[in-house]
């Protein structure tokens, strides 16, 4: 039986709906990851996946998407 990770994050510097298509679409190409939901007005980010995802990873996506994880 597979188990669902949930891990939220916060995201600086996204001002628009392609921000958060960006941040989503890197976030999303991480091995594991199965889904990821971006709120623009607050940065949040919550990530789900099949396994625990190391923070690296999901800053370096990020900065690939040009923001910043806080």
């Amino acid at each position: 039986m597979a188990t669902q990770t949930t891990t939220d994050y916060t995201v600086t510097g996204m001002t628009c709906g392609h921000c958060v298509a960006s941040v989503r679409e890197e976030i999303g190409e991480i091995p594991g990851v199965t889904g990821v939901d971006v709120t623009l007005d607050t940065g949040a980010v919550r990530v789900t996946s099949d396994r625990e995802i190391d923070r690296s990873q999901i800053a370096a996506a990020v900065a690939e998407a040009g923001y910043q994880l806080t």
